[in-house]
């Protein structure tokens, strides 16, 4: 699979059947091509962590707890059903791997939305080294992954930041998802100085 094929025919995975967690070898490969994304002074703004196994239902348990917090009677029947889907985040595949911003605070030529960026081009590599191996993907983000006691679960320091978590194991999905874009003229503006 070449590159602009692997761009192209890349689908998010949302339903992941019940396997085994990904090997250690397939899951340290994706963090390799992640680290190959470009990062502007080769800051290298990243972290991941990787959760299979027991630590899923420990990490589901600590965001569950952060949901009920939240709410404002966690015995109504809305605030059970958020905390149940909250809960439930960690538990959608075997492997899970958790994607987070970790600045150098002391390169003073490092700039905040570069090393953001740099991450989420990290991200990416990583979603495309899963397609090209056939492996089921999912880049999901959101506030329960920014709540504290999901920051201290890491052991994150209060400037890190989990920018994603992608979720990986054997697709259930029945069918592929069709989607269309918008056409990439209507987003272009071409400036050449040069009169209309």
């Amino acid at each position: 699979m070449n590159v602009s094929e692997a761009i192209r025919t890349r689908r998010s995975v949302k339903i992941f059947k019940d396997t085994e967690p990904l090997d250690k070898e397939t899951v340290e490969s994706l963090i390799e091509a992640a680290t190959w994304a470009p990062n502007h002074y080769f800051t290298e703004p990243w972290k991941f962590f990787v959760v299979q196994g027991e630590a899923r239902k420990q990490l589901s348990e600590v965001m569950k707890k952060w949901a009920a917090a939240k709410a404002d009677d966690p015995n109504s029947p809305e605030a059970e059903k958020r905390i149940m889907k909250v809960g439930a985040k960690p538990l959608l595949a075997p492997t899970i791997i958790i994607v987070a911003l970790s600045r150098d605070l002391d390169n003073k030529k490092a700039i905040y939305t570069e090393d953001v960026c740099a991450v989420a081009a990290a991200t990416q590599n990583m979603l495309l080294e899963a397609h090209s191996r056939d492996i089921g993907a999912i880049w999901k983000s959101g506030p329960a992954y920014q709540a504290e006691p999901v920051k201290d679960f890491f052991k994150l320091r209060q400037d890190e930041e989990i920018l994603g978590a992608v979720f990986l194991g054997e697709s259930a999905m029945r069918k592929d998802v069709k989607v269309n874009r918008i056409p990439h003229e209507e987003k272009t503006e071409w400036i050449t100085g040069e009169p209309e």
